[in-house]
């Protein structure tokens, strides 16, 4: 099979995605302007479920290779969340804890929000001013964090997939929360029109063959 003009097809035309480098990715990452005072930050956005963790983790890996062993800070949004109802609203403590001292070229830290106790921890978790920050969660790269951002990514998969990643997670108790979860992020990401305003979306439900510690498959 041939596509337009009688040459083979292209992996992203067979796929509906390319096979691409965390390693090169990095090197972009570390080649880009620091925004965030002496940091670059990197925003891995993208619905619950899709593998945003996991794609930050093989990132926060590839560059801890490259500069010979200091693995940059990963922040999770989900540890800064007051539960459930802060699902979007959490983003004032973010700053305040993190990005504004980051801002000035000094260390953050964040008390971990416990989804057993629904409370916050009291020991607070350092993040030092860091070359590299990667900030991973829903709504990581809206559009007010996007000036400062050096490079933001989408990892998307399908519904029914992440539904059920999230089940086989946490358990199915959590269900009713969830699906209101999703409503929720739906919203934001058609409002904040995230999707389209990043630089790199990735698939996190790849059929292309790859080695998934090592690259990762780009959609856009």
């Amino acid at each position: 099979m041939t596509s337009d003009g009688g040459r083979p097809p292209t992996d992203e035309e067979r796929f509906g995605g390319v096979v691409e480098a965390y390693a090169e990715l990095t090197r972009r990452v570390l080649a880009g302007p620091a925004r965030l005072g002496r940091t670059r930050l990197v925003a891995v956005d993208g619905p619950s479920g899709a593998g945003k963790s996991r794609f930050a983790a093989h990132l926060a890996d590839a560059l801890a290779a490259l500069a010979g062993g200091a693995r940059p800070p990963v922040v999770h949004t989900d540890d800064l969340l007051d539960g459930w109802d802060d699902q979007l609203t959490f983003w004032p403590r973010l700053d305040e804890w993190v990005l504004s001292p980051l801002r000035e070229g000094k260390p953050g830290a964040y008390r971990r929000y416990s989804w057993v106790r629904q409370c916050f921890l009291p020991r607070p978790v350092p993040v030092p001013a860091a070359p590299v920050l990667i900030l991973e969660g829903v709504s990581a790269a809206r559009a007010v964090v996007r000036p400062e951002l050096t490079l933001a990514v989408f990892v998307t998969a399908p519904a029914s997939l992440r539904l059920a990643r999230a089940v086989a997670r946490d358990g199915p108790e959590i269900l009713p929360e969830l699906r209101r979860w999703h409503v929720g992020e739906r919203a934001h990401f058609d409002a904040d029109d995230t999707a389209t305003r990043v630089d790199l979306v990735v698939d996190g439900a790849p059929t292309l063959p790859h080695d998934a510690d090592r690259y990762y498959v780009r959609v856009r």
